[in-house]
């Protein structure tokens, strides 16, 4: 699979937050010398994120020795990644480099977790990363959800049309959705459902996918026999999402739905556990 290029730029602009004027510590009490250092996993973890930190090491003339791709399984204590160049430039980029490699780990690792519970019940299933992600992370949230196995959902507002409750306090979802299809035929139009007359109503007006809203496994198979009765199921994809966690999931999957969105895939992060060692 093809995954997103992060901008160089933007990951360069980690190292400025981190060191706007230098790392000092570094600067004050080290001559300059050459070293060597490994980047090493200390648990069990699906991995993400060593082609973003290997390119900030690359740009600081740090040579690197990669053993391992993205979304590669990973045992504990699996060198991943080898450095070698000025101590300087390596003790620069460490903490940056396993914030983002540790982070990125963290969210493939549960995506792929939770994908497989999802499979194991529904094959043709697949969870989808949201929008609710750390601002200023989302791309490397959504590629590290990618490289777990997830479909990423919007990357953004632009993406794709999405008519929320919010939206339909203020306007039918038959106008909406008649709307968004007079604007544009270019992007896919989703109407968020909290009800099977809502869902049927979507349904009617032609949506492409249909959200189903914080509704429990019963009330989806009655929306799901709905559909199938009136000749529009497979006209639609079924999208669920709302109080939907790792517990649960398989519950849901069972009801054959064709999406399961989660926020908790980047909103309710834990960090993989890596660490770098010094090798002079």
């Amino acid at each position: 699979m093809k995954y997103p290029d992060i901008p160089l730029s933007k990951l360069l602009s980690f190292i400025e937050e981190d060191a706007p004027f230098g790392d000092i510590t570094s600067e004050y009490v080290l001559d300059k010398q050459t070293c060597q250092a490994d980047i090493i996993a200390k648990e069990d973890l699906i991995l993400a994120g060593i082609s973003e930190i290997s390119r900030i090491f690359e740009h600081f003339r740090v040579n690197i020795s990669p053993g391992y791709k993205d979304g590669d399984k990973i045992d504990s204590d699996t060198i991943v990644l080898s450095l070698q160049g000025d101590a300087h430039a390596i003790l620069l980029v460490e903490r940056t480099a396993l914030n983002l490699i540790g982070r990125m780990s963290g969210i493939a690792s549960e995506t792929r977790r939770v994908q497989d519970r999802v499979n194991s019940v529904n094959p043709d299933c697949r969870i989808a990363a949201t929008r609710k992600t750390a601002p200023g992370l989302r791309l490397l949230d959504k590629k590290a959800a990618m490289i777990g196995g997830a479909d990423t959902h919007r990357f953004s507002l632009s993406d794709a049309v999405l008519i929320k409750d919010t939206h339909r306090t203020l306007i039918t979802i038959g106008e909406a959705v008649r709307r968004a299809k007079n604007a544009s035929a270019y992007h896919l139009i989703e109407v968020e459902a909290e009800s099977a007359e809502e869902a049927m109503q979507a349904a009617r007006a032609g949506v492409d996918i249909i959200l189903l809203d914080n509704m429990t496994p019963d009330q989806i198979t009655g929306v799901m026999d709905l559909l199938i009765i009136s000749g529009l199921r497979d006209k639609v994809l079924i999208e669920l999402s709302g109080g939907i966690n790792p517990d649960t999931i398989e519950k849901y999957a069972a009801v054959g739905a064709d999406r399961i969105s989660l926020g908790m895939l980047t909103h309710t992060v834990r960090n993989a556990d890596f660490s770098l060692e010094i090798r002079k």
